[in-house]
């Protein structure tokens, strides 16, 4: 039986979230676009866009994009169903102890995605105003811990903001557009435009995907608030497909216009610096709170802790560190990572819910679950492997092999135990 929420565990951190703390499907939305805007999907799109075509950059962004927000939206589902977020459903698919594994790794995404972006705003302000390079570390201290301050607050903090930043993204994404169709001579002159880079489109779209799969997958912090299943499918499938898609277009866009990835250099090319200032920052700090609060609620699953706001301020700490010690220059590498070993988690709890659950977890506080659930780590481990040595898109190979390697092992373990026990019956 779920207790009541203290004020310092509002946001329900380790319990389901009650029918009577759920929120409106226009509410969550805003939530989850206002995530999914996000400047770095905004560079992967540039890398897809200097190495494509007009035709096949845009067969590339609508199958990432369409992948990326089928995957988000049945765990979604899942987490409304459950009122469950990622990390406690984590307990069911890979045990009370075993879970922690799936902390860390999402948890370690996400600090890295909130140096990365703690890093680039610092970045930005300097090379946009004409700052001496000196400034870029007081101002990562400053916007690292200056971003949490709306994930501190919890929900309503992120709903809050979202609510200002995601019409000002729409402006510049149609502005940013708009330049960028001109300068590129309409459709007749984006189509002749020959590509300056080579990018296989499985790379191209592990790409795509990868660069929210994390977010993604945590995504059912929020989706859990939904009233309903298909609320919360509606929700992330405008906020995947629809929210992550525009962001990976306008930057191939430009991308493909300008032939370079990075978007600062392209908002300067468009005359945009100022406008591109404010948009940015308000862009960044929608992400960098549901960033930071991703992080906080995967702590407070690996140490048993109610006390989400010190774990947030921990991790904007954490993440300012790595934004101080580099972490702008591995954005691309930290994304083939995130694509290879994110997605089999999904495809393990997806499959344990359906599969071993049938779709009914037991309450979580009364639910006699083992320290380690061997079926669900062994099929993540299975997965992963799959998905590292896959040449084809290695997110989606990561996702199937690791539901069908669950599926699998799950229904030969019921097998064994059931002969035993008609063993051992007495004849």
């Amino acid at each position: 039986m779920n207790h009541p929420a203290t004020p310092q565990e509002q946001d329900y951190p380790l319990s389901a979230v009650p029918l009577e703390a759920r929120k409106s499907l226009a509410s969550m939305g805003l939530v989850l676009l206002g995530f999914t805007f996000f400047t770095a999907t905004m560079w992967a799109g540039g890398s897809v866009g200097t190495a494509f075509d007009f035709q096949t950059m845009l067969l590339v962004l609508l199958i990432g994009n369409l992948l990326l927000g089928t995957y988000a939206a049945i765990l979604a589902f899942i987490a409304a169903r459950t009122g469950l977020n990622t990390a406690l459903m984590s307990r069911f698919a890979f045990g009370q102890v075993g879970s922690k594994l799936s902390d860390f790794i999402l948890g370690f995404t996400q600090i890295g995605w909130y140096a990365w972006g703690t890093a680039t705003m610092a970045i930005l302000l300097v090379k946009m105003t004409g700052l001496s390079q000196a400034w870029e570390m007081p101002l990562m201290v400053v916007f690292g811990f200056g971003f949490c301050i709306s994930a501190f607050i919890g929900y309503r903090g992120l709903e809050w903001l979202s609510r200002f930043a995601v019409p000002a993204m729409i402006i510049l994404i149609a502005v940013s557009m708009t330049i960028a169709t001109n300068d590129g001579g309409g459709l007749a002159g984006l189509s002749a435009i020959v590509p300056s880079e080579d990018m296989s489109m499985a790379a191209a779209i592990t790409l795509v995907f990868g660069t929210f799969v994390s977010g993604g997958t945590q995504a059912t912090n929020w989706t859990r608030f939904a009233r309903s299943g298909k609320a919360a499918v509606v929700a992330t499938l405008a906020a995947f497909f629809i929210g992550n898609g525009l962001m990976t277009l306008v930057g191939a866009f430009g991308a493909l216009v300008y032939q370079q990835a990075d978007i600062v250099d392209i908002l300067v090319a468009q005359g945009l610096a100022t406008l591109g200032i404010l948009m940015l920052f308000l862009n960044l700090w929608t992400t960098q709170d549901n960033t930071v609060y991703n992080f906080a609620v995967a702590g407070c699953n690996m140490f048993r802790t109610r006390r989400r706001k010190l774990v947030t301020v921990v991790g904007a700490g954490v993440g300012t560190l790595l934004a101080v010690l580099g972490m702008y220059e591995w954005l691309i590498p930290f994304l083939i990572l995130l694509g290879t070993f994110i997605p089999p988690v999904g495809g393990v709890i997806m499959a344990n819910y359906f599969v071993a659950w049938r779709a009914r977890y037991p309450d979580l506080e009364t639910a006699s679950l083992p320290a380690f659930n061997l079926p669900g780590l062994a099929a993540y481990g299975l997965g992963s492997l799959a998905a590292y040595t896959s040449p084809w898109i290695a997110p989606v190979v990561g996702v199937v092999a690791a539901a069908l390697a669950f599926a699998l092992i799950h229904v030969a373990t019921v097998a064994v135990k059931e002969r035993r026990a008609e063993m051992m019956k007495p004849v």
